[in-house]
């Protein structure tokens, strides 16, 4: 049984995470932003999983249940904001894309008071920042007009479709089970059906119904998910591809392009 720790108060810091490690499943009273301002955050919810590059933030409605992993050395900035405070009405957790301006601001506004311009990082876990880690605390009227530009910028940001939903029908159970241990299987939708037991006509109108998505649009999404992780570690990007199961590395980064902004080198380099 999954032990669900209480946290009243979304904190308000900078703190750096080691490849691997995860911060394991609770909630909070307030709301969340999460952001990697170095590697790649995971998180992961009943609903489904959402994977962050440093260019997207995460939005964490009050009350969710999640838990966070690390993939490459990372660097989370975190704000927390009050339940009654949501300045984009969202009720689910969801991907926001972050500009130039927005991710400044996140960084600033998460450093400690007395930040003196030094990044030197925090071990494992370790913390620097800010106001008590309160999202109801008091502030400083020169920190409340940083909240304030920040919200502004928040509502502007885009909202991007990156999460990958978790099947409730069990036939999608034990066929997502199949592609999440190796995301390069090519197998058709078809001759899926036959290993698990059901037409394809079957399955698609399980992934509209269930997930919302097509099969090809969640196997996508996968993938995607899976090749931010091997960035992260380094992996190099034609291999990633093939681990990933793209034809060829140029499909690959055409679709990472289209999705993200930017080709996977220029990620991994960031």
């Amino acid at each position: 049984m999954t032990i669900i720790r209480h946290m009243p108060t979304a904190p308000t810091r900078t703190q750096s995470l080691a490849s691997g490690a995860a911060i394991d499943t609770h909630r909070h009273d307030d709301h969340q932003i999460v952001y990697a301002g170095r590697g790649v955050l995971a998180v992961t919810t009943s609903a489904g999983s959402w994977v962050a590059p440093g260019t997207r933030a995460l939005w964490i409605p009050a009350g969710t249940v999640h838990a966070h992993q690390a993939h490459g050395e990372l660097e989370l900035h975190l704000v927390g904001l009050p339940a009654t405070e949501n300045p984009l009405a969202l009720k689910t957790p969801t991907v926001l894309a972050v500009g130039p301006l927005l991710r400044e601001l996140i960084v600033a506004y998460t450093r400690p008071p007395d930040y003196d311009g030094d990044d030197g990082e925090g071990g494992e876990g370790g913390e620097k920042g800010g106001e008590g880690g309160d999202a109801k605390g008091n502030e400083s009227p020169e920190r409340a007009r940083l909240r304030a530009v920040l919200l502004d910028q928040l509502r502007a940001s885009p909202q991007e479709p990156l999460h990958l939903p978790t099947p409730t029908a069990p036939l999608l159970r034990t066929l997502c089970d199949i592609l999440r241990d190796d995301p390069a299987d090519s197998r058709t939708l078809a001759e899926l059906g036959r290993e698990v037991g059901a037409s394809d006509r079957t399955l698609s109108r399980l992934f509209r119904g269930d997930l919302g998505m097509t099969f090809p649009q969640w196997r996508t999404q996968l993938r995607l998910h899976h090749a931010l992780v091997l960035l992260a570690e380094d992996t190099p990007v034609t291999a990633v591809a093939h681990l990933c199961g793209w034809s060829s590395a140029s499909a690959f980064i055409d679709v990472f392009r289209r999705t993200f902004g930017h080709t996977p080198g220029a990620h991994s380099k960031g």
